[in-house]
């Protein structure tokens, strides 16, 4: 999954305002030695943190519908993480770096919700969309000061890009076949031996329903 929304934000942070700019993006560590390298002008998107987003846990099971809209397969929800990415700006002059900031904010601000159909593999598959949140109020419990001392680092002007994003926890399992007759009460005598009164057979709410929308033709 973390590879997943790597590639979806390589893709936005190359196009927008920055379509056809051929500007590097890298995950990089933007560590000294690494800044030290780099030649190219550069948006870096270091993830820094991962972490479950334990407010979007949901229990029980998911139906896994087939063509004809039955139940084939059952799963449980997926579990939501957000990965926090520090975005940041590399050319030789300040000035260079803040309008290359204010271009991924412009590419990114419309972006809040992040559709299936431009989601890759497993994400795609889930069927869910994923938000996106750009220049956030930070919830991590480290500062980025402490992240650009842990870095090595000089600290610079930088965007808290955090997407949150679904993981499949567990595979699908096949489901029972739907039911098709209902349960038969028989009567028996104190003896154990069968009454004569007729089996009484209930039937599932479904099936009633059809065929009072669908009655079989009088004779």
């Amino acid at each position: 999954m973390i590879h997943e929304v790597d590639e979806v934000l390589e893709r936005l942070l190359s196009g927008g305002a920055l379509a056809g700019s051929g500007i590097d993006v890298s995950f990089d560590a933007p560590t000294r030695d690494w800044a030290a390298r780099r030649n190219a002008t550069a948006v870096n998107a270091y993830l820094y943190d991962l972490r479950e987003d334990v407010g979007r846990r949901q229990r029980g099971t998911v139906p896994v519908t087939g063509a004809n809209g039955a139940v084939m397969k059952r799963r449980q929800p997926p579990r939501w993480f957000r990965l926090s990415y520090l975005v940041t700006a590399w050319t030789k002059q300040p000035k260079d770096e803040h309008r290359l900031l204010s271009a991924v904010l412009a590419t990114l601000l419309p972006r809040e919700l992040l559709p299936p159909e431009e989601l890759p593999g497993s994400l795609h598959a889930l069927g869910l969309s994923v938000p996106l949140t750009v220049a956030g109020i930070q919830t991590e419990s480290r500062s980025l000061a402490e992240i650009w001392s842990a870095l090595g680092g000089e600290l610079k002007p930088s965007l808290d890009v955090v997407v949150t994003a679904p993981f499949p926890a567990f595979p699908e399992y096949d489901a029972g076949p739907p039911v098709t007759e209902g349960a038969a009460v028989r009567v028996r005598a104190v003896d154990g031996s069968l009454e004569d009164s007729p089996e009484r057979r209930h039937r599932p709410r479904h099936m009633a329903a059809a065929s009072r929308r669908n009655p079989e033709p009088r004779q």
